[in-house]
């Protein structure tokens, strides 16, 4: 699998490294437009760039990410987009030219988890004494808050729990109302990423946690998707859909 990697910060890197160690995979080209690093091959996303590739792994900024999209479909390359903080909306994307996976989150074990929540929600719904929270940590130097994952955590809560319809973001002025579902962050020294649900009630507390240990995961995470993206027709994935694939649809 030849490997447009667009974007090398800290997941762009760990991403390359992981390609390079495979012995089956080859980064054919390194985009970013702002990184200092020798490794990279280009500073702008082109055409002719990605005619050298059967996938691009996109780890870049959110300002970038709606025409890098672009140009993966104007161009037909598959592309796995990790970039967070943008929205990640890409509805009005022409479907039919575009073969694009994108996830706040590329780790197996957070889209594990995220199943986990649902069904946790799906339980607790008729029991209206427990109340539930989102917490994450993550590193100082991290851009958006809450993180993707978080939204995506937070997505799942709200939508299998009857008694909640918005989010509460940030440290609350007052009250929280019952149908108000927190999400808070913090950002602290070198954390590479910790997200919790927290599900209490009067008599007990029962608390879901996915803990990261690195990035590696995440990279991984992205590599497995991009060989899965390229077995597929053009559409608008999900990690929803990897997983529920990789389940045999039982998700």
């Amino acid at each position: 699998m030849k490997v447009a990697i667009v974007g090398y910060g800290r997941m762009g890197q760990m991403v390359h490294s992981l390609i390079e160690g495979s012995g089956v995979h080859e980064a054919v080209a390194i985009v970013d437009p702002s990184s200092s690093s020798g490794r990279v091959t280009a500073l702008s996303l082109t055409d002719a760039v990605l005619s050298h590739a059967d996938v691009a792994i996109d780890f870049s900024v959110p300002s970038a990410v709606r025409s890098n999209a672009a140009a993966y479909a104007r161009t037909g390359t598959p592309a796995v987009i990790g970039t967070t903080g943008w929205g990640s909306d890409l509805s009005s994307m022409d479907a039919s030219r575009a073969r694009i996976i994108h996830s706040g989150n590329f780790s197996i074990g957070v889209a594990l988890f995220l199943s986990l929540v649902s069904e946790a929600a799906r339980l607790f719904d008729p029991f209206d004494q427990y109340d539930v929270s989102v917490s994450e940590i993550h590193h100082r130097m991290k851009a958006d808050a809450p993180s993707g994952t978080a939204l995506m955590i937070a997505d799942r809560l709200i939508r299998g729990l009857e008694r909640k319809d918005h989010l509460v973001i940030g440290n609350p002025d007052g009250v929280i109302e019952d149908s108000g579902l927190e999400v808070s962050s913090m950002r602290v020294g070198s954390e590479p990423g910790t997200h919790s649900v927290t599900i209490d009630g009067s008599a007990d507390t029962i608390t879901l946690t996915h803990r990261a240990r690195s990035r590696e995961g995440f990279a991984r995470g992205a590599i497995r998707a991009a060989e899965w993206l390229l077995l597929q027709d053009n559409g608008i994935y999900s990690m929803d859909d990897f997983i529920s694939d990789m389940l045999g649809g039982r998700q």
